[in-house]
């Protein structure tokens, strides 16, 4: 996988910061792409770009970030070469000073599954030899591609042992900001550069765990995960393997929605948790065996009714 390199913006130098003010650089009508009820649509907005940003754009595996700048809503935030262009509902003043507000939630959780991502990936290559080739950041649950056919079940579980004994060991994380021509950057693990770099090269290190080039916003002590879950695995294209994953605040609501249907289940079963396996497979047993008593007696009146019998 390759994390997008990019102009080092406000939101990556200070990525725990929720507000910043800055001043309005363009401001002009524009059309964007967003996702209303779940259908794409283009809606009428303001494309607007200032001195800087506290909202990070698009990049690297990593949405963007959403909330307001005076009030205003901000509806995408995308990279253009060295620029962070917001796409606003309403315009505003060029020359203006304005403050920007994120929505915290939103970066937290994506600091807390970008994280998650490099230490996965880093703790599978070094423990398997399993190399990362891109992943995914989801609204509810997050993937890592692995150059791997399967990962048998106990490696899941030794894996999760170990990126999960990294936080308990509260294991710092470092930005270091670099010029581009810089030799140091050919002694740092790498996919390539972009072609349309600007500005400094960000690197992410994990102490004593990895080194990597990254745009994206972290967080400065694995503690801040709290925990990793490892999901499950599910066969990807060309040989590799899809390794599920859920970080921080999303496994407590991943938890959450487990013990909500397993009390629903309890309900409808009259049963222990520990026995709902049982009866649904017994119920299922019985519903195929009611259906094949059914479809026998439908067959037998129709047999008689053409004076088959």
């Amino acid at each position: 996988y390759k994390d997008t390199v990019i102009m080092v913006f406000y939101c990556q130098r200070h990525c725990y910061e929720k507000k910043y003010s800055t001043t309005v650089v363009a401001c002009k009508p524009a059309k964007q792409e967003i996702i209303v009820n779940g259908k794409k649509k283009k809606i009428d907005c303001y494309e607007t770009t200032f001195e800087d940003t506290v909202m990070f754009p698009e990049g690297g595996g990593q949405p963007d970030d959403r909330g307001s700048v005076d009030g205003i809503s901000v509806l995408r935030v995308l990279r253009r070469g060295g620029e962070a262009v917001h796409y606003l509902e309403k315009p505003l003043e060029v020359g203006a000073v304005v403050t920007q507000q994120i929505d915290w939630k939103r970066r937290h959780d994506h600091m807390q599954q970008h994280s998650a991502q490099h230490l996965i990936t880093a703790v599978a290559d070094t423990m398997y030899g399993y190399a990362t080739r891109s992943w995914y950041l989801g609204e509810s649950v997050s993937y890592i591609e692995l150059d791997t056919e399967k990962i048998p079940k106990e490696e899941v579980e030794l894996l999760e042992e170990a990126v999960n004994q990294r936080i308990r060991d509260a294991t710092p994380v470092h930005i270091v900001e670099y010029d581009a021509l810089d030799p140091k950057l050919k002694e740092i693990r790498t996919r390539g550069l972009p072609e349309d770099i600007v500005g400094p090269v960000r690197v992410v290190t994990i102490e004593n765990v990895d080194t990597n080039m990254c745009c994206g916003t972290h967080v400065h002590n694995l503690a801040d995960l709290q925990a990793i879950k490892l999901l499950y695995t599910e066969k990807g294209k060309s040989n590799k393997t899809l390794l599920y994953f859920v970080a921080g605040a999303r496994v407590l609501r991943y938890f959450g929605e487990c013990i909500t249907r397993e009390t629903q289940l309890t309900a409808l079963l009259h049963s222990c948790p520990s026995d709902h396996q049982r009866l649904v497979e017994k119920n299922q047993k019985d519903l195929k065996s009611m259906l094949l008593v059914g479809c026998f007696e439908v067959s037998e009146r129709s047999h008689e009714r053409l004076g088959c019998f």
